[in-house]
């Protein structure tokens, strides 16, 4: 096995790279989970991510994947043959209503062309025609991890109000929280889904719910099988920095130290750091002669972007050549963008002369790959940080 020096470019949109950090404060002997240590800090912890989620009510954390989050959400809301809203925004929305229905649950798809994000008037049209209620829940996607667009939740929620519908709204944040600005109680979402492995900086294993009162309120009448994921239990221990079952003791750690590098750093410097490495990715995929996946300004993402392949050029084909001889991981195109697009992730524990590294990794691969593009990537990246640096500079010294 030929071995390559330096550090891999890990640059998928999601496992991202662990700060050494977090590393550090999970590398330690386990700890009593029961025992007053672990307490604290499960307190320190339960309440430091509602300050990531910007909410104020109560986060259930699972020892899960995303997965799990996404069917917590839905089987402490909602019972067997409910009519679930959902929107086709990408590959991890079409997971999540197959999920939903083998969960016993009714399903029902507006249809997406995977460029854009949800469309909240079409949302809004199709709960003003329920007239009967019949739909409980709207489950939206909030940055689609396959394509790289950002669905305006705030926009949602007034549609679901405009239109006067008791229906729950349900978000998927695996691939933004931390990473771009969300508003859990501001947006009036009723159940935020999560995971540790994107923004938030941790390996995988960690998934999250941020539940609000009317969430919790149908969780009581909610009917549908649940033990392991039920909320009930899981509130009342968390109360006191108990778990109803082992908790993932070293992870947690690692979140702590998480939570205090996202607050030293400041969530709005965060979300802003995120918005400038992904327009200066755009700039570079504009210059190289390439096209962006996301077809709507206003839905373009921080934490990635995807990028559609020349004239029939294979993306698996570039992927490899880039592993092979720059020893950088991009993300692949999943379900009906499989071999179409690849993935640049910039988000996480990131900066700018990461991503230039990584745009570098990228121009030198076209070339490497014989796929065509024009060369100057690279130094429209740069001109984009350089003019947002400037900015920095000039607002410090006012």
């Amino acid at each position: 096995m030929t071995y390559h020096a330096g550090r891999h470019f890990l640059q998928i949109p999601g496992p991202t790279n662990v700060p050494d950090r977090v590393l550090r404060a999970m590398d330690m002997p386990t700890m009593d989970h029961r025992g007053p240590e672990f307490q604290a800090m499960a307190k320190r912890v339960l309440s430091g991510i509602r300050t990531i989620f910007q909410t104020k009510n109560p986060v259930v954390i699972y020892p899960a994947s995303g997965t799990g989050a996404w069917e917590a959400a839905l089987v402490n809301t909602l019972s067997p043959g409910d009519l679930c809203l959902m929107y086709e925004t990408g590959h991890f929305a079409s997971l999540w209503k197959k999920l939903a229905e083998k969960l016993g649950l009714r399903t029902e798809f507006i249809a997406g062309d995977w460029r854009h994000g949800a469309d909240a008037a079409a949302i809004g049209e199709r709960l003003k025609k329920d007239a009967g209620h019949e739909i409980k829940a709207v489950c939206v996607v909030h940055n689609e991890t396959s394509t790289g667009c950002v669905s305006p939740i705030s926009d949602v929620r007034k549609a679901i109000d405009a239109a006067g519908h008791p229906a729950l709204l349900l978000v998927d944040t695996i691939s933004s929280l931390g990473s771009i600005d969300y508003r859990h109680d501001e947006w009036g979402v009723d159940v935020t889904v999560g995971g540790s492995q994107k923004g938030l900086m941790l390996p995988p294993g960690l998934s999250f719910n941020a539940i609000s009162d009317k969430a919790i309120a149908a969780s009581k009448t909610a009917s549908l099988p649940r033990s392991y994921w039920a909320w009930d239990e899981m509130l009342t221990m968390n109360e006191s920095g108990f778990f109803p079952f082992t908790p993932a003791t070293n992870l947690l750690y690692g979140l702590d130290a998480a939570i205090e590098m996202l607050h030293e750093e400041g969530l709005a410097n965060v979300f802003a750091r995120h918005q400038r490495h992904g327009a200066a990715t755009r700039a570079a995929v504009e210059a190289w002669g390439l096209e962006v996946l996301c077809d709507e300004p206003a839905h373009h993402s921080g934490s990635l972007t995807a990028v559609m392949m020349p004239g029939g050029q294979g993306a698996d084909a570039l992927r490899k050549a880039i592993l092979t001889r720059f020893d950088m991981s991009l993300g692949a195109g999943l379900s009906k963008l499989a071999d179409k697009i690849f993935r640049i992730g910039h988000l996480g524990d990131f900066n700018d002369l990461t991503l230039i590294g990584t745009l570098g990794g990228v121009e030198m691969g076209l070339e490497a790959g014989g796929v065509p593009y024009r060369k100057g990537g690279v130094d429209a990246a740069m001109a984009v940080l350089a003019a947002a640096n400037a900015g920095e500079a000039r607002q410090a010294a006012e």
